[in-house]
């Protein structure tokens, strides 16, 4: 397997890094982004730890193809702020429309160039899903009838099995967010597009674990890891 560090947007004050890890086989490619908000900071050490995994060799991408950029905003994310303007409100909404912003206009290139199969985008929410159906908190979102939501479901049922208080539960959302970077790669580009959302009012170390665990399901589902990977046994150590 083979890792890369790339640099989107060099020469601009957006820059942001990116990796790509290649396995040894031909097969589907995976891009996984998050920090398009900058104050979600779970989802961001969790796609940092995803790298260094990979660096370390304790991940091993078997086939294909992983792309993650761990910090989309890094604008908002030095100030710890959601984003102004909204990044995911200004990706392309459909064929013929450009990306509002530089920034999310580069980040829907990189995915357009690499054409991934499946898309999963790290966010975090307020509240619990499971004890309001109206908050976002601890829910997996796909567009209505992306060929993502029966993989989607499968991995909330492996999730809930292993967490044992039903208040953090994860929920499924089915809803199509205009300008969202998830639903671009999924109307436009065709992919399996899915957003991933941990709840606030865990702790960040538990919210870090379960974006971990989430993403490790998809990979399976995809096939560039083993059924029978444990790469995440260990304990994840949050970076402040």
């Amino acid at each position: 397997m083979k890792v890369t560090t790339h640099i989107l947007g060099k020469g601009y004050s957006w820059a942001t890094p990116y990796y790509i890890a290649t396995g040894g086989q031909r097969g589907p490619h995976v891009m996984v982004v998050a920090g398009i908000h900058g104050k979600e900071i779970a989802s961001i050490r969790a796609a940092e730890k995803l790298v260094k995994l990979l660096k370390q060799q304790k991940l091993q991408i078997s086939q294909g193809k992983l792309i993650i950029v761990p910090i989309v905003n890094q604008a908002a994310y030095r100030k710890r702020i959601r984003g102004i303007p909204d990044l995911n409100r200004t990706f392309p909404r459909t064929k013929k429309q450009a990306a509002s912003n530089p920034l999310s206009a580069a980040v829907f290139q990189l995915t357009k160039r690499h054409q991934p199969e499946w898309y999963l985008d790290l966010h975090e929410a307020n509240g619990l899903s499971q004890k309001d159906a109206k908050v976002l908190g601890q829910t997996l979102i796909s567009n209505k009838g992306n060929l993502a939501v029966p993989a989607v479901r499968r991995t909330i049922k492996r999730m809930n099995r292993s967490i044992k208080n039903k208040n953090r539960h994860f929920n499924l959302r089915l809803h199509e967010l205009p300008g969202s970077s998830r639903t671009a790669a999924a109307r436009i580009l065709g992919a399996r597009a899915v957003t991933v959302e941990t709840g606030w009012s865990l702790s960040k170390n538990v919210r870090i674990k379960y974006q971990l665990e989430i993403v490790r399901h998809f990979l399976r589902e995809a096939g560039l890891i083993k059924a029978n990977e444990v790469y995440l046994s260990a304990k994840v150590r949050a970076v402040t």
